[in-house]
């Protein structure tokens, strides 16, 4: 039998001052509870509890195994209530790991999360692996592809898309492209983590998937570095929307086979376990989806562009 109910069971017979008072406050049979705490008097090789047909009464034994019991389901009701406030209100640290791409949008999510809940604090990693959640304590990881592993929790906070782009100086010197296939005699600056490698994605203007598969003098795993290249025009970048949303509207950059729309992804909130998920990770998921929700406009290329269109033309 469980150990801890044979605890419960004989406290609340002496409590109560009966097995059946007992039973009716556990919402167990009378049997059940005489069977519990006969299976601790087993254990322990000693009466606890001397039984009349009237009474029941502690032995010597019992008294001070009683008492001690009393203590024991005080410190562990006094447990639980810690436990559960600790879950009601964040507190505690949050260890998030963010891909580096999108530090700076998550800065705002945490300033308001310390902000918020003065119990907590925040340790933040930054990179562009993504880590193993469990193995190296990671509560949280916010992240703009899917979850290596399906045995994670995924909350999409914000849907995004890359836009194919170059800039002036680089048509000055190169025809532009005028078909998809055309991108396979250009230099083109890849990313490393690029879900589908070489081969660049499109929905093309039939609504059918398409893909080219492309080549170049550079890869990196940096965001930055690839749109650098692409400012002083070194080649053709499939850019994250959300690095190029100031250099689309002025010009820096320039959209190329505007009827070829790249493949979709999410920026995803990716954490372990679905059940009894912490205070902490809930509110900061919470502030997290809000802020997302302000950015899905420079978010989809579309809206960037035309927002820039709306501006250059005095709308």
């Amino acid at each position: 039998m469980d150990r801890l109910t044979s605890l419960t069971a004989f406290v609340r017979v002496v409590d109560c001052g009966g097995f059946s008072a007992a039973a009716r406050r556990l919402n167990m049979s009378v049997t059940m509870v005489s069977n519990h705490v006969q299976a601790l008097e087993n254990r322990l090789g000693a009466r606890l509890l001397n039984r009349t047909t009237r009474r029941i009464g502690l032995t010597e034994i019992g008294k001070d195994y009683y008492e001690r019991c009393t203590a024991i389901l005080a410190e562990l009701e006094e447990a639980d209530r810690a436990a559960g406030a600790a879950h009601a209100t964040p507190r505690g640290t949050l260890r998030l790991y963010v891909q580096v791409h999108i530090a700076q949008f998550i800065a705002p999510v945490v300033s308001e999360f310390l902000s918020l809940y003065p119990a907590t604090s925040i340790d933040l990693g930054v990179g562009h692996r993504m880590v193993d959640l469990i193995e190296e304590g990671y509560d949280l990881a916010i992240w703009t592809t899917q979850a290596p592993d399906s045995s994670l929790i995924v909350r999409n906070l914000a849907a995004w898309r890359h836009v194919l782009c170059c800039a002036p100086g680089y048509l000055d010197k190169h025809p532009r492209p005028e078909r998809l296939e055309d991108l396979a005699q250009h230099n083109c600056l890849r990313y490393h983590l690029y879900p589908f490698g070489d081969d660049w994605r499109f929905i093309g203007p039939a609504g059918e998937p398409e893909s080219v598969r492309v080549s170049g003098n550079f890869v990196t795993t940096s965001g930055e570095a690839m749109r650098s290249l692409a400012l002083a025009g070194q080649g053709l970048f499939l850019a994250p929307s959300f690095l190029v949303v100031e250099d689309l509207p002025a010009g820096r950059l320039v959209r190329l086979l505007e009827d070829h729309m790249p493949v979709e992804f999410a920026i995803n909130a990716i954490y372990p376990h679905r059940h009894h998920v912490s205070s902490k990770i809930r509110a900061f998921l919470d502030l997290a989806a809000l802020q997302f929700a302000k950015y899905r406009a420079w978010l989809d290329p579309e809206q960037v562009l035309r927002a820039a269109a709306g501006k250059r033309s005095g709308v």
